[in-house]
């Protein structure tokens, strides 16, 4: 029943008999961790860190239990403590998995993954239970017989999960192409070191003892030093980077655990001078720990300041952006009047309303009256621009068919696409589309606005206007074999005053409006746009969405189809 006559140790873990190395390499180690994961998790309750407190947890269950087994010599408590290992031990490297996924997706493991994790967990544990766990007692040795198959059947577990979160971090490091990309290197450096010399201690130990090369387990606690290089990674994380979002108490658990770490030592110095050394290094850790945080503090108030004045700041930008968006709203109204009054009376001059005028007259009077035209498409946008930005854009609803409103955008654009030689063509729907209780006025502009784009940037062949349909949409879809897009403008190209590098050899007066404004009245139908192209030379192809279950753009709410669709 017991291995030897030495007393049993105080509070299971206190014993006089034990090497205090053994206490450093453990209790120190177990503190820090579980120092480090409680004031994250205290910081904030964010899933990867209740995920890493539950990692410091653990491992420290594990470190307790391995020193009931060190240091007592009751047969019994060593065999079931000694049982648990393999289970907190795979526990330990499913968590750090879960715990990388988490911190570098920044979202949750699918539920396929719990599932396996859950099931491989619920396999270990019955496991565990067998024979094949701890197969007898070594009484000379006072420690219990390892199953062969199922001590190398968890240690190749983790030597995996070490493998697969190493590939994992440098795909995801080579991939990341902002600032986060440092704070992955950081991480998997950090927790592949603490699960690197966790694996390879425990495996050697359990090795070598079933040669019988060593005749006992004392390899093993060598890797929880790698718990601290671990904890040294975080901890810089936190303060560099504001890991977890903890700020000062980032410096102050960094500075507790390094003097907790320091005066550990006192457990295993033996000499006069091993004890001033480790007393001077304790006092140069504390004042080191005062200057860093106070520093911390300092930076934090003023990055408070700065933040405040940026705050400020960005409520005085808001109000020149009212005001600008006001101005050019006046404008635009004081503009169009006069315009309109250009555009009537030119167009019954060209006519003839006032008398017969010259051919070299007609032609001058119908350039006047395309200029014209383009200051009424701009000062629009402009109108539609400073709308949609003051939210005072109003849309009147009526029953209306997606491919009338095609057809007279087609008849308005005709004649400028066959003077440049280029070809027009309306693919009509093989079967009459549902009716769509919209803004017919608004979302023909859109059908014109895309469809004279097409024409604009197409310097030959022409434009198709084709139609498609499912169970939840209809798109009108606009193919040009124009001068194409470059992949890299594809997401900036309905951006507001946004415009192709390209786009002005062919389009001068282009102002990047049209297309940021036909966004914007169809998503408020709650329906989407989007372009692809090839690329460069390929042309384009441009998609107006709308879907069958209409909302409603002034209520921004959805009421479903019109009856009799």
């Amino acid at each position: 029943m017991f291995c030897t006559d030495i007393p049993a140790p105080f509070l299971l873990i206190f014993s006089d008999s034990i090497p205090y190395l053994l206490y450093y390499s453990h209790i120190p180690t177990a503190i820090v961790a579980l120092i480090i994961g409680f004031f994250v998790l205290f910081k904030n309750r964010l899933l990867e860190s209740k995920i890493l407190f539950s990692i410091s947890f653990v491992f420290v269950v594990w470190v307790f239990l391995n020193l009931v087994v060190w240091v007592n010599i009751d047969s019994r408590l060593i065999m079931f403590t000694w049982s648990f290992f393999g289970i907190l031990y795979v526990l330990i490297y499913l968590l750090s998995l879960y715990f990388v996924y988490v911190f570098i997706e920044r979202r949750d493991v699918p539920f396929w993954g719990k599932l396996s994790g859950f099931l491989l967990m619920s396999a270990v544990i019955v496991f565990s239970l067998t024979r094949y766990n701890l197969e007898s007692f070594n009484l000379t040795y006072c420690e219990a017989s390892e199953g062969v198959i199922y001590t190398n059947l968890y240690y190749l577990f983790g030597f995996f999960i070490f493998l697969w979160i190493l590939v994992y971090g440098i795909y995801k490091y080579f991939k990341e192409k902002t600032e986060f990309r440092s704070q992955i290197l950081f991480l998997i450096i950090g927790i592949e070191s603490f699960l690197f010399s966790f694996f390879l201690s425990g495996f050697l130990a359990s090795y070598l003892v079933e040669q019988k090369i060593i005749t006992d387990f004392g390899l093993e606690q060598y890797g929880l030093f790698g718990m601290t290089i671990f904890i040294g990674f975080l901890a810089y994380l936190i303060v560099k980077f504001r890991a977890f979002n903890i700020k000062v108490f980032a410096a102050q658990a960094l500075i507790v655990a390094l003097v907790i770490l320091i005066a550990s030592e006192y457990f295993f110095v033996e000499s006069s001078t091993s004890i001033i050394l480790v007393g001077v290094t304790l006092i140069m850790a504390l004042g080191f720990g005062y200057v860093l945080i106070k520093s911390v503090k300092r930076d934090i108030e003023q990055l408070e300041i700065l933040s405040g004045e940026l705050v400020e700041a960005n409520i005085q930008l808001k109000k020149l952006d009212k005001a600008k968006s006001e101005f050019i709203s006046i404008a635009s109204h004081q503009l169009r009047t006069p315009l309109t009054a250009i555009k009537g009376y030119t167009s019954l001059i060209i006519e003839g309303s006032y008398g017969k005028i010259e051919k070299t007259v007609k032609e001058a009077l119908q350039k006047t009256y395309s200029a014209n035209e383009r200051l009424i498409l701009l000062v629009e946008d402009l109108l539609n621009v400073s709308r949609i930005e003051s939210g005072r854009m109003k849309y009147e609803l009526a029953d209306v068919r997606l491919e009338d409103l095609t057809r007279q955008s087609y008849d308005s654009l005709i004649l400028n696409a066959k003077d440049l030689g280029l070809n027009l063509k309306i693919n009509p729907p093989k079967n009459p589309l549902p009716f769509f209780h919209i803004d017919g006025g608004k979302v023909r502009e859109v059908i014109s606005n895309f469809i004279d784009n097409a024409v604009k940037y197409t310097e030959k062949g022409g434009v198709d206007v084709s139609f498609q349909q499912d169970t939840e949409a209809v798109r009108i879809v606009i193919s040009d074999t124009g001068i194409g897009i470059p992949k890299e403008e594809l997401p900036y190209l309905f951006k507001k005053f946004s415009r192709g590098k390209d786009t002005s050899r062919l389009n001068a007066t282009g102002t990047g409006l049209g297309l940021f404004v036909g966004k914007n009245i169809i998503e408020a139908h709650g329906g989407k746009v989007w372009v692809e192209s090839k690329g460069v030379g390929k042309g384009s192809q441009f998609y107006i969405q709308l879907p069958l279950k209409w909302v409603d753009p002034n209520a921004n709410a959805e009421v479903g189809m019109k009856e009799g669709e």
